[in-house]
């Protein structure tokens, strides 16, 4: 039996303590997923008050400023990416076209789950164990096929849409921790394309009616989503109806003004009518969800970290979402584009100095 081994030209890569550091920032907030996965399952109440109400209010800031530190140590890709990096994948390269219905299909599946929480992930830490664990599963799947982030990260992932639309206008590119050299998997690359939005690829209409839902639609879902109250339980098919209702109606308002907006505006103006429709998405989360994780919420639980009502005053809440709202539309629309990417994009694996070497047969 003969083997094939293929030795790419290294070039200039990250200096091995830099990649030392980065293998331990991954595991490390491997092993907290790991942790909070546990909670869920064993630890209901902590788990979900550790996913929730902990991590999951701290990722659009992040996505906002730094998108790039969590694509190099987020759980999901780190597991995803375990074939690639052990050598086990195949490195399949994705069409435009299979790209375009991954991204839509991850748009789509986060409006579906997302109202979900209400009917159940809000409340119940063994469901969202499920899910996260479905994630992960179809994630690892797909990374032993497709190669390196094109089919999971920058494909089917539901967060990825957020992360385009929120990640515009980053502080500054960071290395890349995962991708050793780029191999061109999807074009453009979200993480090496400076100042990348949901539009920023039109290939194929799934691409544009992606980047249509998500721009458009998102900051009156969000609206919508905190004007819907968690059940404790799912009693009638009116009660599942009501936690897709007001956001549904929302998205739909949004994204037309966004349509209108966009058929009247000159082209150039086209990425910060999409900046202020990004700044208006995340400014609006921070609205309501800071007053909730402190116990000034629409409703009463929903969402709590801890309950502060009767010791701030309600005037610092509102001070502190005002605050958030004129940080983000200064962040994405008023602050100048610095033409920076996610990561830094690393040496392009050239195929010319691709060397297959067939060692011989050992018998």
């Amino acid at each position: 039996m003969s083997i094939a081994r293929v030795v790419l030209k290294s070039g200039d890569q990250l200096s091995s303590i830099s990649i030392l550091i980065w293998r331990i920032a991954q595991t490390a907030v491997w092993l907290v997923g790991a942790a909070i996965l546990f909670c869920l399952l064993f630890y209901p109440s902590l788990g979900v008050l550790l996913f929730w109400n902990i991590l999951i209010p701290i990722a659009p800031a992040l996505f906002v400023i730094a998108i790039g530190v969590w694509r190099n140590v987020c759980p999901l890709a780190t597991t995803n990416l375990l074939p690639r990096h052990f050598g086990l994948s195949k490195r399949k390269k994705l069409s435009v076209t299979q790209l375009g219905k991954l991204n839509l299909v991850g748009v789509i599946a986060l409006f579906v789950i997302v109202p979900l929480r209400h009917a159940v992930f809000n409340t119940n830490g063994v469901a969202t164990a499920i899910l996260i664990i479905s994630m992960a599963f179809i994630g690892i799947i797909l990374g032993f096929f497709y190669e390196w982030k094109s089919a999971w990260c920058s494909g089917l992932c539901p967060i990825h849409p957020v992360e385009k639309l929120y990640g515009g206008n980053v502080l500054a590119a960071i290395p890349n921790a995962h991708c050793e050299q780029c191999m061109n998997c999807i074009i453009p690359c979200p993480d090496s394309t400076p100042n990348i939005h949901p539009n920023s690829s039109t290939k194929t209409i799934y691409h544009k009616l992606s980047g249509w839902l998500i721009i458009g639609g998102l900051p009156g879902f969000i609206w919508g989503w905190f004007h819907v109250q968690d059940e404790t339980a799912i009693t009638s098919l009116q009660s599942f109806i009501n936690v897709y209702r007001l956001p549904l109606i929302g998205f739909i308002v949004t994204l037309l003004l966004f349509g209108i907006l966009s058929k009247i505006i000159q082209p150039k103006y086209e990425r910060g009518l999409i900046s202020i429709f990004a700044a208006s998405g995340v400014s609006c989360y921070y609205w309501y969800r800071l007053p909730a994780l402190f116990g000034f919420g629409n409703y009463a639980d929903d969402g709590l970290l801890v309950n502060l009502l009767g010791i701030l005053p309600e005037w610092s809440l509102t001070a502190m979402t005002i605050t958030t709202t004129l940080f983000f539309f200064y962040w994405l629309v008023i602050r100048k584009q610095n033409n920076k990417s996610w990561v830094i994009r690393p040496q392009f694996a050239n195929k010319q100095d691709v060397v297959e070497e067939r060692l011989p047969e050992v018998g």
